[in-house]
This record gives structure tokens, sequence and C-alpha cells, in this order.
């Protein structure tokens, strides 16, 4: 296969997506410029509007120290907070190091749990679709004709990375 073939179809199946030149070299730097003001409003002590769908993660890198703080979106499920994990800062993520969530105004200790089981995060999506419609601008994955993401697709995805977080609070009542 060449550069310009597109890769085989299943009857049904819906286009890969191909990310455009805008998506692979604006879209970074505006998050990038964005992220700073959302960095501001979510650390505020009282909830915000912003609140209800993102959280601002306080992240140690593990080679540096350094603190980091990314805004990052996140849906409830249970006692547990979900969040796609694409881009580095999950790179910084230890399951055995407890990472501080501002969220809605309020500090919250939660240990993260790295996904990458194809179902379970074939099934997490769903979750996080369901209450997010939003997220699919954020996970762009090709879609099977029943609506579940592309299972080549994702598979393909999680060899890249791609990963949902589990959060686990301390106390998930408080949240």
């Amino acid at each position: 296969m060449t550069n310009t073939q597109q890769p085989e179809r299943q009857p049904g199946q819906q286009p890969a997506p191909q990310p455009s030149r805008f998506r692979r070299s604006v879209q970074p730097k505006l998050m990038k410029l964005a992220n700073v003001p959302m960095r501001q409003v979510l650390a505020l002590p009282v909830p915000t509007p912003l609140g209800s769908r993102l959280m601002l993660a306080h992240i140690v890198g593990r080679r540096t120290g350094k603190h980091y703080k990314q805004p990052i979106s996140y849906v409830r499920d249970g006692d547990v907070l979900l969040t796609p994990g694409g881009g580095k800062w999950k790179l910084n993520l230890d399951p055995a190091t407890p990472v501080r969530l501002r969220i809605r105004g309020h500090d919250h200790v939660a240990s993260p749990e790295l996904v990458r089981d194809q179902a379970e995060v074939t099934r997490l999506l769903a979750v996080m679709s369901a209450a997010n419609p939003a997220l699919q601008r954020f996970v762009p994955l090709p879609k099977d004709p029943d609506g579940s993401p592309d299972q080549k697709a994702l598979a393909q995805a999680i060899r890249y990375g791609f990963c949902i977080v589990r959060w686990h609070l301390e106390d998930p009542a408080a949240a």
C-alpha cells in the first residue's frame, strides 16, 4: 500500500478520518494557549461551569520532578473518574503515586490506573461518550455501523500509547 492509498474498509464502515494539517499543527498550539487561562479558572476555590467536565491534575514529572498542572476532561463512572489518555501528560502517571486533582473548586487525591485492554477501553469509551458526546472531537476514532470504535483503529491507537485513565478517588463521596 502506498501513502496515497486508503486502507480497505468493510461495508458500512466509516472511513478513517485523516488528520488535517490544522489538526496536526495548529490545534496543539491552540490547546496549549487555551490551557493557560483554563489552569487559572480550574484552580479557583469555587466551582465554575468548566468544572463540570474539566479538572486540573497536579502531576509531577517522573524524570525531572517538575510540577505540571494539566487541565483534563473527565466523566464520572460510579466511584471512579474516566479520562481519555491521549497526549504526553499521561506518561508521568504512576499507579503507585497518588495525584492531586482539583475538581469543582475542591482538592481530591486519586490513584491513576492506565487501562489498555482493548475490550475494556471500548466499554469505557462507550460510557464516556454517553456522558459527554463532545468526547468524539478529542478521541477521533473511526466508528463501526453500530457506533462503537473501529477495533483495528483502536488497537493501533493503543499500540501508539492511547489508553483510558481510570482515577480511583481516595474519598469518592467527597467528589
